[in-house]
């Protein structure tokens, strides 16, 4: 089943449950746009692009470390070629990367695995738990989204708190 979210000439993908818990569930149906195949390829430059969105992410997904949120903002958008500690070697500049919003983040689980939630054969190195989104929580501003790779979930965290950061180029 091919489906698209009218007037926006996207497509909403399939979330990876294969295993039906209920009739009607989404195992059961597994309704959405196939994802490709290969899913990521591995630029051989310390990045990965995924070949559902066109985002380049880290491999090295915690090279970052863990950072408050104002800091990881920052980190992401220093980010440039020759960082020793994510092996980049892509030719990018500062400014190139960022830190990615939910919506992007969330696009990389596959909800029908967990510890991570990846899909099966990524090419990842360090994969965290959970990882800073660039997306503040607009009924808590303190607070901004994340995004938990253990289980596939979503929460929020105190701006203040020590979250592990990766980041992203592309998109619009």
């Amino acid at each position: 089943m091919d489906v698209q979210v009218l007037g926006c000439g996207g497509r909403v993908f399939k979330t990876g449950q294969t295993t039906s818990f209920a009739t009607g569930d989404d195992g059961d149906f597994q309704a959405g746009t196939p994802v490709p195949s290969p899913r990521f390829t591995d630029n051989g430059d310390g990045t990965i692009t995924d070949n559902l969105t066109g985002l380049t992410w880290l491999k090295n997904a915690s090279c970052l470390g863990q950072q408050t949120w104002a800091n990881a903002l920052a980190a992401a958008n220093a980010l440039a070629d020759s960082n020793v500690a994510c092996s980049l070697e892509d030719g990018s500049v500062a400014g190139d990367w960022r830190l990615p919003n939910r919506n992007e983040l969330t696009s990389l689980l596959d909800l029908g695995t967990f510890d991570p939630a990846l899909p099966a054969g990524h090419p990842f190195m360090n994969v965290a738990d959970f990882y800073w989104s660039s997306t503040t929580v607009a009924v808590e501003t303190i607070a901004a989204w994340n995004v938990f790779f253990n289980f596939g979930s979503v929460g929020i965290s105190d701006k203040a708190n020590r979250v592990f950061v990766t980041a992203v180029r592309g998109g619009s």
